[in-house]
């Protein structure tokens, strides 16, 4: 699922500040003083910095971070809840599998494998999208052909972000649950989920961050902008929930 429209999702990489910034100093180098001359030449490198995997993997550290210890817990026998994580183009079919984002994938991997450790607790995905055909049927269809049975699989699928899912859910399950979703989107999940009343256990399907290795990690990379990018969405993302989260008014999910 998408939180936020394309264009806020475009303003917060890295490469969109430096082109506006480069953009911006080249039509005024000729006018500006020399201390402004100087801070942009410095907003420039860190810009630079921010699309190197070193400066990549401290954000998304950092956000993955934020997952509370006490989350991190095995509750058996409870749904197992599976955040869709969009898709990459309109599905053309409930078995249209190459519209799924990676994230979709391995979120659904994740879960399906917790499953696979509990396979009397139900399996409900989450997330509807801009389609016809949504997110959540698509990645059911795909949960069936990885071996889940149809009476284990619920799908929610009017939802469009994670927030809506979360209230979506509210009351139809019970308030124990077990959330998988990506590390780096656990914390904010985690919040929405919270502030609908459940009281989930997380399980991370997968992990953005690479520890430190090799000069490559100061050269600066696609793979880095698009991971930097990720961190910056969910701490923006986070901060808007926050706020969302003050004004709910979360009541008790069924027990």
């Amino acid at each position: 699922m998408q939180d936020f429209g394309a264009m806020y999702i475009h303003l917060l990489s890295p490469m969109t500040w430096g082109l506006l910034l480069g953009a911006l100093l080249w039509l005024t180098w000729s006018r500006l003083w020399v201390p402004l001359r100087a801070l942009g030449l410095l907003l420039m490198f860190a810009v630079l910095v921010l699309c190197t995997p070193l400066a990549a993997n401290l954000l998304i550290g950092d956000v993955e971070s934020r997952i509370p210890a006490s989350a991190h817990c095995v509750a058996p026998g409870t749904p197992i809840v599976v955040l869709a994580g969009g898709l990459d183009e309109e599905p053309r079919a409930d078995d249209d599998y190459a519209a799924l984002t990676q994230a979709s994938w391995r979120r659904l991997r994740g879960a399906v494998d917790l499953w696979r450790t509990d396979p009397g607790s139900p399996l409900v995905i989450a997330g509807g999208g801009p389609y016809t055909i949504k997110e959540a049927s698509v990645m059911a269809r795909l949960a069936r052909d990885w071996g889940v049975p149809q009476p284990a699989l619920r799908t929610e699928a009017a939802s469009t972000t994670t927030w809506e899912s979360a209230f979506a859910l509210r009351g139809t399950l019970p308030a124990r649950i077990r959330l998988v979703s990506s590390a780096s989107h656990l914390p904010r999940a985690l919040l929405s989920f919270r502030s609908a009343g459940f009281d989930p256990c997380v399980h991370a399907s997968d992990s953005e961050y690479v520890a430190m290795g090799g000069v490559g990690y100061f050269v600066p990379q696609v793979s880095a902008v698009a991971k930097t990018q990720i961190a910056l969405y969910e701490l923006a993302g986070m901060v808007q929930y926050r706020m969302r989260a003050g004004e709910a008014v979360p009541s008790t999910a069924t027990r």
